[in-house]
């Protein structure tokens, strides 16, 4: 046995003196470093952890008998999309519920920073949850959430793509020396604001109008204050391995580190590309790079049917669109694209075909009988093609219209999971299984997606072992995103902590059924408050926000 260094030897002389808050008892540590776990105790006192180890004689005002449960770190959900449903209810139970302590948010786009007219456009554009815009920086916003008392940490990067629209619009357009310098000087006010650092979504308007150079600009902005690049890469399907390269290239420019938002192979024809993608990633990290992924456990992705258009016609935002597609010569080229993409175009309707596109989310509530049903199935209830009904669903409901694209395979999925450099998220928001919280249907992702990493594919599978898959749910990303004293249990590290059986963690949600909430969770705590109690949720505003490393405050 190694004997004990005098600190540890001091720190447990402390615990044990010490009257905790909270002795989590006799439980299988998985401390999120990937290690053997262990059984022990877990003593927490205020938001932080006070002792870790092997079982000692301590004293609490409350004990948590754990036994033949996992103790873990809180997971991070590295691509949330919980800004708007945090809003309305803090509790983010579908995610709790999971496990689920840290909401890391702003794919592409951000809550900030907004000029005037942004935010008058944004609240016209609301579906559902119709909420008003009071802030216009980041910063502001995560002031506006965090103040209305959340359950989880919530974190955001800068949108690229919202840097772009405050100085240059939605348009198809190109900045000068002087826009450029502008948008660099929002990224870095952005960073001092708490920013995770910078993110694109470059298949979306107007995001998907920068060029490698605007982006590296941007990167490098964002690397000066210690933050990262994160991307929807340009393609992630027939162009994918370039759409990695540039990736790749930004990284090396910028000196930012780099992740890969949702990574996925699009379509079947490309599904075999996925060896070439791993080989590259892996020969820019033997480099010295720093380029990491994230995914979710699921064949089906979902974005809106924007994704099946093509970018010419998106120009100049929603309204813009919306006013072309009502001529009929331009819908008759929309529809010839939409099944034929031209080079440098990737339709996701003919990728998944319209029986594998699940319309979720409709902004009329005279179209919400249809989710949940095909495009196939409701082109032919309309007797129309499903290309000229995707594109009258646009019209009729003024939005992008929320679906699900099955175009992933399932051998991929299972291989990219064992990646070591990939973390996991939902793509979702985290809402409330109850009336008043449940606004649209949902991919199952969120309601899933940790527990599905954790009952199907750790447990009955066996693809990982338990304890690599929390260090990809805890550690990994939060030093991907440089958290300091988070995603890890250790002394003087946030309590975030989940306890859970890891016999009984299991998803229930479904494409038919996608509201069921997740089950084998008993406990979760943030900042070292109750988020759930004995599986239920507490409502406590137990969560904190938690800035990137350029924060000054």
């Amino acid at each position: 046995m190694t004997a004990l260094s005098s600190e540890t030897r001091a720190i447990d002389a402390a615990a044990a003196e010490q009257l905790h808050d909270l002795l989590i008892q006799g439980g299988t540590l998985y401390d999120g470093s990937g290690g053997p776990p262990y059984v022990g105790d877990l003593a927490i006192s205020g938001a932080r952890i006070a002792y870790v180890g092997p079982p000692r004689r301590l004293k609490a005002r409350r004990l948590i008998d754990a036994r033949d449960k996992a103790v873990s770190p809180g997971f991070i959900n590295m691509m949330s999309q919980a800004h708007e449903a945090l809003l309305f209810d803090g509790r983010a139970v579908s995610d709790l519920c999971q496990g689920v302590t840290t909401e890391v948010t702003g794919e592409g786009v951000s809550m900030g920073p907004l000029t005037d007219e942004m935010a008058r456009r944004d609240e016209e554009r609301q579906g559902a949850l119709k909420y008003p815009i009071v802030w216009r920086t980041l910063g502001e916003y995560l002031e506006n959430v965090g103040s209305g008392g959340i359950s989880p940490n919530i974190a955001s990067f800068v949108g690229a793509a919202t840097i772009r629209d405050y100085v240059l619009g939605e348009g198809d357009v190109q900045p000068d020396a002087v826009q450029l310098e502008r948008m660099r000087e929002l990224v870095r006010r952005a960073m001092r604001e708490g920013a995770l650092g910078v993110s694109a979504a470059l298949i979306y308007v107007p995001g998907a109008y920068a060029t490698t150079e605007e982006l590296q600009t941007l990167a490098g902005e964002a690397a000066r204050h210690g933050g990262i690049y994160i991307a929807h890469m340009r393609s992630e399907g027939d162009q994918i391995l370039e759409a990695l390269d540039e990736t790749i290239a930004i990284a090396r420019a910028s000196g930012a580190a780099a992740e890969i938002y949702h990574l996925k192979l699009a379509g079947k024809s490309n599904w075999e590309k996925l060896d070439a993608l791993i080989a590259k990633v892996e020969a820019a990290r033997a480099e010295g790079l720093r380029i990491t992924a994230d995914m979710y456990p699921y064949t089906a992705g979902a974005t809106g049917l924007n994704a099946s258009m093509p970018l010419w016609v998106q120009s100049g935002g929603l309204e813009s669109w919306i006013e072309r597609l009502r001529d009929p010569v331009v819908r008759e080229r929309v529809m010839a694209e939409m099944l034929n993409p031209p080079a440098g175009f990737e339709s996701a309707l003919a990728q998944a075909g319209p029986e594998g596109t699940r319309l979720l989310a409709f902004k009329s509530p005279g179209l919400k009988a249809f989710e949940g049903r095909t495009l196939a199935e409701l082109a032919a209830l309309r007797g129309e093609s499903p290309e000229a009904t995707a594109i009258s669903l646009v019209i009729e409901d003024g939005s992008r219209v929320g679906v699900a694209y099955s175009v992933m395979s399932e051998a991929n999925l299972r291989r990219q999971i064992a990646l070591p450099w990939t973390s996991f998220c939902s793509d979702e928001a985290a809402v409330a299984a109850d009336p008043a919280s449940l606004q649209r249907w949902h991919h199952p992702r969120a309601f899933g997606a940790f527990a599905r990493i954790l009952g199907r594919y750790v447990r009955d599978e066996g693809l990982i072992p338990l304890e690599e898959a929390i260090r990809k749910l805890s550690a990994l990303p939060a030093r991907n995103l440089s958290l300091k004293h988070r995603g890890m249990l250790k002394v003087d590290y946030f309590a975030d902590v989940v306890v859970f059986d890891p016999k009984k963690i299991q998803d229930f949600a479904t494409f038919e059924h996608p509201q069921q909430l997740a089950r084998g969770v008993e406990y979760v705590l943030v900042n070292g408050g109750f988020a759930l109690d004995e599986g239920m949720a507490t409502g406590k505003p137990t969560g904190r926000i938690i800035r990137g490393p350029g924060w000054k405050s």
